[in-house]
């Protein structure tokens, strides 16, 4: 080994010795690279680094500096080690408050690590010498002064170099110490530095340092221009965009960022190609002119970009082409619907009345009926069987004007509605549009959306919609509309009047059996990964389903029964390890359901005094409905109870004072009203109820209390009734026979006036029901009343009313009598 001042005069011959190594202290170095004649400040933290400052200390205060090549590498090893750094000095050494340490060493050779010594206080080097290459005098009188210019280049363009050190470079004759001593000064990537320390030969040394100094010089330039550029440009623009175009001059410089006129000509481009109407162009042609002169980066542009865009990607003539193949169309209904005749017909009739006249206003169709029964998707069935593309838009909660017409241009993150939005997406002028939900929309102080509507759905003027973004006339005529509600008295009459009602009331047993068969058991067996099973459900085990487990209008709830049916057969699958096959039956429908649900099809054991059956329209179809009343000593008050709305109790008072008119020929003691109670009540209180068409039904119940005389058990009656005993028509028909048949009610009395509904009835629902038309309610008290001549009123005993199911989802059924 030898002392620190023969390794610093160490010549060439004595550097080949392999004797020549001396060992020192390593301190790692982090994102610094020390030269040779190098003074500079360190911070150390790290304990093995203190601990190697603290033994130079103690003995000549020589270390060994070297960068570490990971700088986020907080325990190096020997491969994380450059092997070539500098022999450096400890100067001073500074012990600060949190433990770390701040030293000042001096760079005095270079050095490279011979071998590396992990010790577990602090890591050791035997460090060799380097010998740099001899360079030519000339040669080196021409590179030192060459280096010498660019680094006054550089000190007089930047302005912060001391004037001191360029003194002290003046008087720098080694052309390995002036190299050293310039570079310190510069701010290289760390790579480049430990490059420029590696380099033993002056000549390639001071070439690639004039290389770097040289980059330096053009960057500075560079950011001097882009520093102009952003200047003048912040003179025209607001000083929050100053980042933007700093970023983008500098992209600029660099080549690579686009031109923004290629853009611009792309957007030309999409223009001239794409086919509007003819105020579009005009409008789009007026934009683009703004566009263009307009700063690209500049909020304003933005807007005017992303409107030309929404303008550009409107189908303005392109369309589907629609199917003309009648009876193609009406199989493709057939595959995906059952029943539903009048919507079927109504669209076929469309597509051959399209297809004779080539061109006719797209109709607006309006499904109303509950929930379940295929308003959606039988509009989805349109598509496909026309051939057009599908748009659904869900309305459901709509409260603001502008979702359906768009908000104006001057708003600050404005859109066009959703009519245009939806549009854009289908990519045609001429798709079946779904509204959804039509008559759930609300309305508050933002504006009324049905009113926005009025426009979209008339056909007299929908060939002009103007959306408030667009400001444009888009023609919707070639689109056809079809809405959905569950209830009519829920939309706008002037809407109401745009479109074509067309009723979806509910399915039948027969027609829910058939959807169960054909739809829902297969779709659901494929759904739950039966298919290679073999299961099967019997007639009977479906209709138990149907008339135990739902009560509904639609099939959802019956498709959510036969769903957990099949879930609990994969179950048994997978449990028993069991592919053998399954055959439901009504027997073990319990097994899979559990008890079962719902009384149905169980009429009373006896004809009961007082009690009579009603029915009634709710919003998830038809439903029975009882009226009982009671007949107790008082002073002829009368009690109505079960939540009834005011129609309804003036329907009950006025069945009262009927009675009374009639009492004598009812042979009902004249005197009741001032020695009886009477307490009319409707069961299943925590349901609204109200509506007219309970009158006849409460006037029977009052006769049969008061008389002793019991009803037919079999029978149903709905019918509004008048102080002169008149049964006036009701509404709802169709959905109150249709409750009657799932009822298994055998007899319903209906107003003759409502005969003409009959139509709309299923030819399988009169056939077992007997309907009988009633003008009077003479007549309807000779049918419902059981006929005993030979029995006197005080023969008759006293017979309790028995108490009513309670309904099971009392919040979504709410009945208009």
């Amino acid at each position: 080994m030898v002392n620190l001042p023969d390794f610093f005069n160490i010549n060439n011959k004595e550097h080949e010795k392999a004797s020549m190594k001396m060992q020192l202290p390593l301190l790692p170095l982090r994102d610094i690279v020390v030269f040779p004649h190098m003074i500079v400040p360190l911070f150390v933290g790290r304990s093995k680094s203190v601990n190697s400052l603290t033994s130079a200390m103690s003995r000549d205060k020589s270390v060994f500096l070297a960068t570490q090549i990971k700088a986020g590498e907080e325990s190096p090893e020997e491969r994380d080690i450059s092997r070539i750094g500098t022999v450096g000095k400890v100067l001073q050494l500074l012990r600060l408050p949190d433990g770390t340490v701040k030293a000042l060493v001096e760079g005095k050779t270079r050095g490279r690590i011979a071998t590396f010594f992990n010790d577990e206080e602090f890591y050791k080097v035997d460090v060799e010498p380097v010998s740099e290459l001899e360079i030519d005098e000339t040669e080196s009188i021409v590179l030192c002064r060459a280096l010498a210019e660019a680094f006054d280049d550089y000190a007089n363009l930047t302005k912060n170099i001391p004037k001191d050190f360029e003194k002290k470079l003046s008087g720098i004759t080694n052309p390995s110490q002036l190299a050293d001593t310039v570079a310190s000064h510069f701010s290289f990537k760390i790579e480049d530095k430990q490059h420029l320390l590696e380099m033993l030969s002056i000549s390639e040394r001071i070439t690639f340092l004039l290389q770097l100094i040289n980059m330096e010089t053009e960057m500075f330039k560079a950011d001097q221009r882009i520093k102009v550029r952003v200047k003048e440009q912040m003179e025209k623009t607001q000083k929050n965009y100053y980042l933007n175009e700093q970023m983008r001059a500098i992209k600029k410089e660099m080549g690579s960022e686009e031109d923004p006129g290629d853009e611009m000509k792309e957007l030309e481009k999409r223009i001239k190609e794409k086919k509007m109407s003819k105020e579009a162009e005009e409008k789009v042609a007026h934009e683009l002119k703004k566009l263009k002169m307009m700063t690209p980066m500049s909020a304003e542009a933005t807007v005017v970009r992303n409107y030309i865009d929404w303008i550009i990607s409107l189908p303005w003539f392109e369309c589907s082409k629609v199917r003309s193949d009648i009876k193609e169309a009406e199989k493709i209904l057939n595959e995906d619907h059952y029943g539903l005749e009048k919507p079927k017909e109504r669209i076929l009739e469309y597509l051959a009345v399209q297809t004779l006249v080539k061109k006719i206003k797209g109709p607006i169709l309006c499904f109303v009926g509950p929930p379940g029964v295929g308003k959606t998707s039988l509009a989805k069935s349109i598509s496909r069987a026309t051939g057009r593309n599908f748009v659904r838009l869900s309305l459901g909660g709509v409260r603001d004007e502008a979702e359906i017409r768009g908000h104006r241009r001057t708003y600050i993150g404005a859109m066009p509605g959703k009519i245009i939005q939806s549009l854009k997406k289908s990519g045609v002028n001429n798709p079946v549009f779904c509204l959804d939900e039509v008559d759930k929309m609300s309305m508050d102080f933002r504006g009324d959306p049905s009113a926005a509507l009025l426009e979209v759905l008339d056909p007299e003027q929908n060939n002009a919609f103007n959306d408030h973004y667009l400001d444009l006339d888009y023609d919707l005529s070639d689109i056809l509309f079809v809405t959905t509600a569950n209830t009519l008295p829920e939309i706008p009459l002037p809407l109401q009047d745009r479109m074509e009602i067309i009723r979806l009331p509910g399915y039948t047993e027969i027609e829910k059996y058939n959807i169960a068969k054909n739809f829902l058991l297969p779709k659901q067996i494929k759904t739950n990964g039966l298919e290679e099973m073999n299961v099967q459900f019997s007639k009977n085990s479906i209709y138990t389903i149907i008339r135990h487990y739902t009560r509904e209008a639609g099939v959802r709830n019956l498709e959510r029964e036969i769903s957990s049916i099949c879930r609990k057969i994969a179950r048994e699958v997978l449990t028993d390890n069991n592919n053998a096959s399954f055959r439901v039956t009504s027997s073990s429908i319990q097994k899979y359901l559990g008890p079962l649900q719902f009384r149905h099809g169980q009429v009373e054991e006896k004809d009961q005094v007082g009690l009579v059956t009603g029915l009634a329209w709710t919003q998830v179809g038809g439903e029975l409905l009882y009226v009982e009343t009671l007949v107790m000593p008082g002073k002829g008050e009368v009690t109505i109870t079960g939540k009834l709305g005011d129609v309804m109790k003036e329907s009950a008072q006025a069945a009262v004072s009927y009675v009374r008119s009639r009492a004598e020929s009812l042979m009902i003691d004249v005197n009741f009203h001032k020695e009886v109670d009477l307490h009319i009540h409707i069961p299943e209180g925590a349901i609204p109820k109200d509506g007219p068409s309970a009158g006849i039904t409460m006037c029977t119940s009052i006769v049969s209390a008061l008389s002793r005389r019991p009803v037919h058990r079999d029978i149903a009656m709905t019918g509004e009734i008048t102080l002169r005993g008149r049964v006036i028509p009701i509404g709802g028909l169709k959905e109150k026979l249709l409750a009657a048949h799932r009822g298994r009610i055998k007899k319903v009395l209906i107003p003759k006036e409502n005969e003409k509904d009959l139509k709309e009835i299923p030819r399988s629902v009169l056939n077992e029901i007997e309907i009988v038309l009633v003008e009077h309610m003479d007549e309807v008290l000779f049918h419902a009343l059981v006929k005993d001549e030979g029995e006197t009123l005080s023969q008759k005993e006293d017979m309790p009313i028995p108490m009513l199911p309670e309904s099971e989802n009392v919040e979504q059924r709410m009945p208009l009598i």
